[in-house]
């Protein structure tokens, strides 16, 4: 259709690097590109944590889980919530500061995802992949302790860049009348498209390089949301200064 379009439609998460690093300027560039995201009452509430340590990295690994991409990038960045930045400035100007509400704790979060999209979009835009890594909040506590992380600030996510050394498959996702609805939300045929969506999940989990569990979709989904997801991140988040309000 267009270009960028072509781009989005062609995004995978890569899990294999070259060794090849970014050009001198082009992360810096990438990150001013993602700056220009949109940010819910200009709060600019995201913070990047660019981690080139290998010892840092190996510890970051280890916190993920083990995933192994997280040292072997040629960039690694942690995406943080941050409402210490603005919070600041709170005394400065005699306010109080309330940074504990549950919607500011979800406009910073927002705009991490937004700043990360347009990143990744950059990034991919030029050649690189990308993989993010939610599995930072499985210890989320070392994570904030390594990057010295203050009271306000969240590690959301991790981010791999690099040159991909694969070609995985693109996955499909939902068939769109499932995801777009006229006017109220409503599950008018979404079972039987579901159902033909899992027939598609199977074969490409059964098909692709190096194989995969075969499960559905919604087989899928339902162990995770059966399932106890870091129970330990509201006591985390709490004693970062996030008390939900």
């Amino acid at each position: 259709m267009n270009p960028t379009i072509d781009l989005l439609n062609a995004h995978r998460s890569i899990r294999k690097f070259t060794k090849q690093p970014l050009a001198e300027g082009l992360l810096e560039t990438l990150c001013t590109a993602a700056q220009s995201a949109a940010t819910s009452s200009f709060l600019q509430g995201c913070t990047v944590i660019r981690v080139t340590d290998e010892e840092s990295r190996k510890t970051l690994a280890r916190c993920a889980g083990g995933q192994a991409y997280v040292e072997t990038a040629a960039e690694f960045l942690v995406l943080c919530a941050d409402l210490k930045r603005a919070g600041n400035y709170c005394e400065k100007y005699g306010k109080p500061f309330e940074g504990d509400f549950t919607e500011q704790f979800i406009i910073a979060t927002v705009d991490v995802a937004l700043f990360a999209q347009n990143l990744v979009i950059a990034a991919e835009s030029v050649g690189l992949g990308i993989c993010y890594i939610g599995g930072l909040r499985n210890n989320p506590q070392e994570v904030a302790e390594l990057l010295a992380l203050p009271k306000g600030v969240y590690p959301v996510f991790g981010l791999c860049l690099g040159y991909p050394d694969q070609n995985p498959e693109v996955k499909p996702r939902l068939p769109l009348p499932v995801v777009l609805k006229q006017e109220r939300y409503n599950e008018d045929g979404d079972a039987d498209a579901i159902a033909d969506y899992d027939e598609r999940i199977r074969e490409y989990y059964a098909t692709r390089t190096g194989g995969g569990h075969g499960i559905s979709w919604s087989e899928q989904v339902a162990t995770l949301l059966s399932e106890k997801s870091r129970p330990h991140m509201r006591d985390f988040l709490a004693g970062q200064g996030f008390l939900f309000k």
